[in-house]
């Protein structure tokens, strides 16, 4: 089990930064040790196999955030993925078709499937080159952080939610060593209690919960992105706009940048302050919305 386990980290690995889009797909196949592996396959039980589609989905959308973090993926998106993993195990299983068959089709298969889920793809990768340059997001330090987002932690409201928090949580883990109960989400797989893997469009915010929200260059920079595409999320990032802010406590603070200057000038001035911080050796301003009632 750990060696097909492996052989999944490998095969991604093997493709990596080759671009799915392209007009011809030769490019994209099983490696050699996948080849191998197949036929282990048909030993595996029921949720063995499970195991391994979940764990093939999992690692296959890391990858494509990891190329592009604007790609977008949610529940039934991976419940689709998920069916294609299924399919592909199903036909390595039973073999009915070569080897290079089952290869073409599965990656025929997700090419449709990310065309179809993020269509921008299309427009952007379908004449470029066979290798892509990825569009990655960083790790910020912590000090960089509160520095953008202009937070003063002696006057941090808790609890803090951190929208993108990264894979290290560097900021949430922060707070939390100086007692102050902080959580983060994001799509990246956690071990962390205080750590959620989800998508901020699905999180469920509750009403009045949080004292503090912080999102540096996370949820505000894709929506910009979203706003400015015709196929765009922008009505539901708009509506998670709404709710993440009408989850403040009264007092209650949310910290972002880049500014979302097209939604900020319809607030209700009775209901939320605005703060706008210019910053000077970026090509953006940091927004710290106050909850007045």
């Amino acid at each position: 089990m750990n060696k097909l386990i492996g052989n999944i980290d490998k095969q991604i690995e093997f493709n990596r930064n080759k671009n799915i889009l392209f007009e011809n797909l030769d490019a994209f196949q099983f490696s050699h040790e996948t080849v191998e592996a197949i036929s282990q396959i048909d030993r595996l039980n029921s949720d063995s196999k499970q195991l391994l589609i979940d764990y093939a989905t999992d690692k296959a959308i890391e990858e494509f955030c990891r190329v592009n973090q604007y790609y977008s993926f949610d529940s039934n998106t991976k419940t689709e993925l998920k069916k294609i993993y299924a399919d592909l195990f199903e036909s390595l299983k039973t073999l009915t078709h070569p080897i290079e068959e089952i290869s073409s089709n599965h990656y025929t298969n997700l090419k449709s499937w990310l065309k179809i889920n993020n269509p921008f793809a299309e427009k952007i990768y379908e004449n470029a080159d066979t290798i892509i340059t990825p569009v990655a997001c960083s790790e910020y330090s912590k000090d960089l952080q509160l520095d953008i987002l202009k937070i003063d932690i002696e006057q941090l409201i808790s609890p803090v939610l951190d929208i993108g928090c990264g894979s290290q949580g560097n900021l949430v883990n922060y707070f939390v060593n100086n007692g102050i109960e902080s959580y983060g989400i994001d799509r990246c797989k956690f071990s962390s209690r205080n750590f959620l893997t989800t998508d901020w469009l699905e999180y469920n915010y509750e009403t009045e919960k949080w004292g503090t929200i912080i999102s540096n260059l996370g949820f505000s920079n894709h929506f910009n992105h979203h706003n400015l595409r015709e196929d765009g999320k922008y009505i539901k990032y708009a509506k998670t706009y709404m709710n993440i802010l009408n989850s403040l406590k009264i007092g209650g603070k949310f910290h972002y940048a880049p500014d979302l200057d097209f939604i900020e000038k319809y607030l209700d001035n009775r209901q939320f302050s605005i703060q706008k911080h210019k910053m000077i050796e970026y090509e953006f301003e940091t927004t710290v919305i106050t909850r007045l009632n």
